[in-house]
């Protein structure tokens, strides 16, 4: 027979399973949480001695009391400010009637004296026209030009530590061509809007004659959250928990969370692999859970690490027949990092191979001890295939969120963390926002790292437009002025002028910084490469989701060795166009797309500029790819070649068929056999194989420019107006 648990015994007598443990523990029933196992003797010895309404009668008696104390408190508490406000409000008038009668006395006097005495004194001095005693104008004004330059060289003046040519004149008072001929005179050929270090400046001013200081700019939203979290609120409420999902690449968690959530998220996915982090809400018997999935691929510590800070509560996902592997512990790492409570769910347990015991042996390695071996950690055991354990995780996340005793005040100003950021067609730069404090409206002014905006659309995960958002909630918001980085911390401001004028200072901030820590030019980079035996291997990342660059990016540099040094100059969300081509062929850089393509004039640019592009839709391959050529520079076996481009500018939806898309070949021409890839405003949405192509009703082996012809892709239907079908091929290239 199974031992029955604190929380059943609780429910039996209907009472809060944290209470009930403190009874139990008054009977000399000990007990340490609400999963504690209990034995029939137990049980029989606690329901002989509790007797359930004297409990509640003594419960009952103590809440009659509280209010008393309570209201003697409150009426304490509001007596003294009284006593404050009247203490304070004497003293002030007496100071201010002094200062008016002592200022407005004596100007009456003398308004009415000076009239008659001074004034007639001075009047032959003003009516003397003659030029004897009279000062020339420019005499004048170089008299007060030499007193205004001896105030100003007994001063100090503070200059940031980064700043232009002008703003050094503006903060000097003196001409900006005054500074720039010092700096000619110096060697140093200067515009005035080009920037200067402190040092140039010191060195300008001193050759001026003025005495100068490096003052370094606050970062005034960093004061702003800090007060705001340590501001105590008195209206908190209970909120739902946050869930991150989390565990080793294949082991589950989407599969896990399709159980729950009724979706299929793994078929939208390249390779099956979780590709960037989501965020949804679930309703559990009257209960809202927030659950965050993270990606389980190496690549992806970040995403983990900032899945582990902003969450309540870590599921660690281990699969039964595979055990702890070492993106397992490096999840356990995270979360015992932000001391988050950990909830083991076992999965896999419905295959051949299972063996939850052996997981529960390993799990001891980095004292995760199951409850059943006398420990503190929650195990589960579940099938994402068969929904068999799924109903008790979910209970158990619910008990510990109520042990957890999480709340929020949805009074407040939002604040929260952006989860995830991308360029949408019609909506610009959009974030995935988890609103951790307060309640998120339509119209609020927001702030985020150097991102500001004003919030025009607000949708949940399912898609349904909100007006506010509470704790706790994700939604997507649009109207940012740029991208923000995924993992940065936000919260409403009074307008957009306040959020601009911040996120500007925070600029000039990160600009100065990155400036002091790098230095990076053109000739630097070159010189680099002539100086010693290091050679730099500069790369370009453009992706389509910001979580994605930052995954790339911390994978590519953990491949520097001491012959070669991997540089990072540039990352960013959309296509590929000129200006990258641009960069790339300038700095001598290998441009990579990661789920993204290039513009036409980007491949024509490219091909005239010989910069290396390539294309990933799985991070294994953009990873291996970098560093085989880092390794010795080896040539691809295959590389792709684009035969051509159409243009969807119909569809067209057949019963029997499907989708058919009425395109026009804009470049190039399309074969019956080529591989294809459907690209939406830069962003590749499917890569798969032509089904169909037909010319009127004739089924033709090519198309070519210039030509209008019925396209239709296999095993996919969602093809829109404006998409562009891009046809290639794999060939092979001898070593």
């Amino acid at each position: 027979m199974s031992k029955l648990r604190v929380y059943d015994l609780a429910k039996k007598y209907n009472i809060p399973s944290k209470e009930f443990v403190t009874i139990l523990n008054k009977y000399n029933i000990p007990v340490k949480n609400h999963m504690s196992a209990l034995t029939d003797q137990q049980i029989s010895e606690f329901d002989e001695k509790f007797d359930k309404d004297k409990y509640q009668a003594e419960l009952g008696a103590e809440k009659k009391k509280e209010p008393v104390k309570e209201s003697a408190k409150t009426s304490s508490n509001h007596v003294a400010p009284k006593v404050s406000s009247d203490t304070k409000k004497p003293v002030k008038p007496p100071q201010k009637n002094q200062q008016k009668t002592g200022g407005n006395v004596p100007k009456k006097t003398d308004d009415k004296k000076r009239p008659v005495s001074s004034n007639q004194g001075q009047q032959p001095k003003v009516r003397d026209h003659s030029k004897k005693e009279k000062t020339a104008r420019s005499v004048y004004k170089r008299i007060k030009d030499e007193k205004k330059k001896t105030v100003q060289l007994n001063q100090t003046f503070e200059i940031p530590e980064i700043l232009t040519v002008g703003e050094l004149a503006d903060i000097l008072e003196i001409s900006a061509t005054e500074v720039i001929k010092t700096l000619m005179q110096a060697g140093t050929m200067v515009s005035i809007n080009q920037e200067i270090d402190f040092e140039t400046a010191a060195i300008v001013a001193a050759e001026l004659g003025f005495e100068v200081e490096a003052i370094k700019i606050e970062d005034v939203v960093s004061k702003i959250l800090e007060e705001y979290d340590d501001e105590k609120s008195e209206n908190e409420i209970p909120r739902p928990p946050v869930v991150t999902v989390m565990g080793h690449v294949d082991h589950g968690k989407t599969s896990l969370l399709d159980r729950i959530r009724k979706a299929n998220v793994i078929a939208g996915e390249a390779g099956g692999i979780t590709q960037h982090i989501g965020a949804y809400t679930v309703n559990i018997n009257n209960h809202a859970i927030t659950v965050i999935d993270t990606p389980g691929h190496e690549a992806f510590t970040a995403m983990r690490s900032r899945g582990a800070q902003i969450t309540d509560i870590a599921v660690l996902v281990v699969a039964a027949d595979d055990g702890v592997m070492p993106q397992t512990v490096e999840a356990i790492n995270h979360a015992k990092a932000a001391g988050v409570p950990i909830l083991v769910a076992i999965n896999k347990i419905d295959k051949p191979g299972a063996d939850p015991e052996r997981v529960k042996q390993e799990l001891t390695k980095y004292n995760l001890v199951v409850e059943e071996w006398g420990g503190e950690t929650i195990a589960v055991k579940v099938s994402a295939k068969t929904g068999e354990g799924i109903e008790s995780l979910l209970e158990m996340i619910i008990m510990m969120s109520e042990m957890e005793e999480l709340t929020a005040d949805p009074g407040r100003e939002a604040r929260g963390s952006v989860i995830e950021s991308q360029i949408k067609r019609g909506k610009g730069s959009v974030a995935t926002l988890l609103v951790q404090q307060g309640t998120l409206h339509v119209g609020d002014s927001i702030i985020s790292g150097t991102t500001y905006g004003k919030i025009r659309t607000m949708i949940d995960d399912k898609g349904k437009r909100l007006k506010k958002a509470g704790p706790s909630t994700p939604v997507e918001i649009s109207g940012l002025s740029d991208i923000p980085a995924a993992g940065d911390d936000f919260i409403v401001l009074e307008n957009e002028k306040e959020a601009r004028s911040l996120a500007e200072k925070r600029k000039e901030m990160q600009k100065g910084e990155r400036q002091r820590r790098s230095n990076i030019s053109l000739d630097d980079l070159f010189s680099q490469i002539q100086d010693g035996n290091i050679q730099d291997v500069n790369i370009i990342i453009k992706a389509d989701v910001q979580g994605s660059i930052e995954a790339i990016k911390q994978s590519l540099e953990k491949l520097d060795n001491e012959a070669v040094r991997i540089n990072i100059i540039h990352g960013a969300v959309g296509a590929i166009n000129e200006t990258d081509v641009l960069l790339a062929s300038t700095s001598n850089a290998i441009v990579i797309g990661f789920n993204v393509r290039p513009d036409k004039n980007a491949v024509k640019l490219a091909e005239t500029e010989e910069v290396d592009i390539r294309l990933y839709r799985v991070i294994y391959d953009a990873v291996e790819d970098i560093k085989k050529a880092m390794e010795g520079m080896l040539a691809p076996e295959f590389r792709e070649k684009v035969m051509g481009n159409a243009e969807i500018r119909e569809v067209f939806k057949i019963p029997s068929i499907g989708t058919i898309a009425g395109c026009y070949i804009t470049e190039g021409k399309i074969n019956r056999n080529d591989d294809v890839r459907i690209i939406r405003d830069g962003i590749v949405i499917l890569e798969g194989k032509i089904a169909s192509l037909r010319r009127f009703k004739d089924d033709v082996k090519e198309v070519n420019t210039g030509y209008e012809c019925g396209i239709g892709i296999e095993r996919y239907n969602d093809l829109k107006i404006g998409d562009n079908i891009e046809a290639f091929t794999m060939e092979k290239i001898e070593r």
